[in-house]
């Protein structure tokens, strides 16, 4: 378990969030099997609540701002010390900003943007809320990791737009270091593409069986990898989702 008690350095996934098209439903979903309660959250673009594990902060689920496109889907934020500047960097890089900058009450300040190959993300500049509270345990998140056809391109943007360090992995994959240490990996692949949020679990063949118990599906079987067993899941309006197993 790792308590977060401040501003974490720029580049490092801080914060998960999902946008669904059934908030009550969802909060239900994950209530039941993740165990998370819920307590207000900024509501600039509607109905938002933060997930609570434990009593610590741990992810958000807000709903889709009505007329946007936006689909259903769990989205990685990463830390930065000035949204404005960073936004302008997505820019710069090629990269496109859907929304923001832009002031989530007292909280701080955020951005909604994609990379070169259309992959979400988004940039929190902490105020009053800097971010998860713990990581590293089940019902919170564990690891992330981007899946795309363009590894060199997709490593080159996030290096010019966060500035961290890139290093090879030893299962061919590009690890994210932030002073020193792990924070996410970059994967090349033609199935899929886009930021996968894992979620801690203390049994992933529970976990996953939980899942279609509440109406969600199994979309990959659980499975060993590098990280831990894991396995990857969708809740009942389709946001996908992977599940890791800890301790």
């Amino acid at each position: 378990m790792t308590a977060v008690k401040v501003r974490l350095a720029q580049g490092t996934p801080c914060w998960v969030s999902l946008t669904t098209s059934d908030h009550e439903g969802a909060m239900a979903f994950y209530g039941a099997l993740l165990g998370w309660e819920y307590g207000p959250g900024p509501t600039p673009l509607g109905a938002y609540v933060r997930a609570l594990s434990g009593g610590a902060k741990v992810a958000g689920i807000g709903v889709t701002p009505p007329g946007t496109s936006h689909s259903v889907g769990w989205t990685t934020y990463f830390a930065v010390d000035s949204a404005d500047e960073v936004t302008q960097r997505v820019h710069e890089c090629g990269g496109t900003v859907a929304m923001g900058p832009l002031q989530a009450e007292r909280a701080g300040r955020l951005t909604i943007a994609a990379d070169l190959t259309g992959s979400v993300f988004g940039l929190w500049q902490g105020e009053e809320h800097l971010g998860w509270e713990v990581t590293g345990e089940p019902g919170a998140p564990v690891w992330h990791e981007l899946l795309t056809p363009d590894e060199p391109s997709a490593t080159a943007f996030y290096q010019a737009v966060f500035g961290p360090v890139l290093t090879p992995g030893e299962d061919g994959t590009t690890r994210l270091l932030v002073d020193g240490c792990p924070v996410a990996e970059i994967r090349s692949t033609t199935e899929g593409r886009g930021w996968r949020v894992h979620f801690g679990t203390a049994d992933c063949e529970l976990t996953a069986r939980r899942a279609e118990e509440l109406g969600g599906r199994v979309v990959q079987e659980p499975h060993d990898t590098p990280q831990g067993r894991m396995a990857r899941l969708a809740d009942p309006q389709g946001g996908r989702f992977c599940v890791l197993q800890v301790g």
